[in-house]
């Protein structure tokens, strides 16, 4: 059984989940329910569930902020929210589980069984991966958290020169670094980086704008970006990017 604790601030919402998780989900045992991140540290420390839904934007004290104030964490998250798209942002790049509110019952199952399969003391580092993409809000990060099956890596935006698409992986082309392959699809990379000086020069190819030298006019051209790297623009893309560089 998981010992489950429920946090958040609005009543529905509290509501709403216990009786989707007494009705659909029998190896989830609710332990606590706490209607705010002051009551759900306290109920944290005091129970050590295995599993804590988490709504990320109460009063005072967000979900996110909850986490940074544990010293250990040792149980999974599953946090819950109404669409924050910084939010949701940060936690679908660092690879853990949300649901979206009102919850979905074919989702709120899979999240469980994920949950489930997990070994929670082992993960903070995924944890941190949030913190830092969610602490820049407002648009531009300085740093990207990935993270890794032995930790977190940390990539400044300004080192990475383009990413390029692999499947459902990302290859990033770093200055002074070998390349690194992610697993994460290029899109995801193009959702983060879009306010921080990155554009989508072809379906394949996002180039950090302060590091193109040239551009090669022609159908489509291509641009030289730092370290000689050669990366084609789409013809569709073209314009946008030359409006883009003209504001340079």
């Amino acid at each position: 059984m998981l010992r489950t604790i429920l946090i958040d601030d609005e009543a529905d919402g509290r509501e709403s989940l216990r009786l989707a998780l007494e009705k659909y989900c029998p190896e989830v045992a609710i332990v606590g329910i706490c209607e705010n991140a002051e009551t759900g540290k306290k109920a944290i420390e005091k129970l050590q569930p295995d599993l804590v839904f988490l709504d990320v934007q109460m009063p005072r004290i967000s979900g996110f902020d909850l986490l940074q104030q544990l010293t250990r964490i040792s149980f999974g998250v599953i946090f819950v929210t109404a669409f924050d798209r910084y939010a949701i942002k940060a936690i679908k790049f660092s690879a853990l589980d949300y649901l979206l509110k009102p919850i979905d019952i074919d989702e709120l199952l899979n999240a469980v069984h994920k949950a489930s399969q997990q070994s929670f003391p082992v993960q903070r580092h995924v944890y941190q991966s949030v913190f830092s993409n969610s602490q820049h809000r407002l648009g531009k990060i300085e740093k990207v958290a990935v993270p890794t099956h032995d930790g977190i890596d940390f990539y400044p935006t300004d080192d990475i020169i383009y990413c390029q698409a692999d499947g459902s992986y990302t290859t990033l082309f770093l200055r002074g670094k070998p390349k690194q392959l992610i697993c994460k699809k290029l899109i995801e990379f193009e959702h983060l980086l879009a306010e921080s000086g990155f554009f989508r020069v072809h379906h394949s190819s996002l180039i950090n704008l302060k590091h193109v030298q040239k551009y090669i006019r022609g159908e489509g051209g291509y641009v030289i970006l730092t370290d000689n790297f050669h990366v084609d623009v789409s013809r569709r893309r073209k314009e946008e990017f030359l409006q883009l560089l003209g504001r340079i």
